[in-house]
């Protein structure tokens, strides 16, 4: 009787062993989940960034007013029969 408590104690600290300190414990299982749920929300904010990305792709290949809109962003060109007024404000 003592010697099979022995063996069942010895098992069950075996047991709690590997549960908080061995390889794959309670607390590096837990460090990947965050790391996991980390990597989900990357994912996610990357795929709205590939949806608008893929947007504006269709948008240019299917009118020119995307094209003119990114050219007068980006680039400061104005329309035939335009006029380009600059207004500097003075500095206060």
């Amino acid at each position: 009787m003592k010697k099979s408590f022995i063996i069942l104690l010895s098992l069950a600290l075996l047991l709690q062993y590997k549960l908080w300190g061995g390889q794959g414990n309670f607390f590096e299982v837990r460090e990947l989940y965050q790391k996991l749920e980390e990597k989900r929300l990357a994912n996610q904010a990357l795929r709205l960034r590939n949806l608008q990305l893929f947007a504006e792709v269709e948008s240019l290949k299917k009118g020119t007013e995307a094209i003119e809109e990114l050219a007068r962003e980006e680039l400061g060109m104005i329309g035939r029969g335009e006029t380009f007024y600059q207004i500097i404000s003075k500095p206060k």
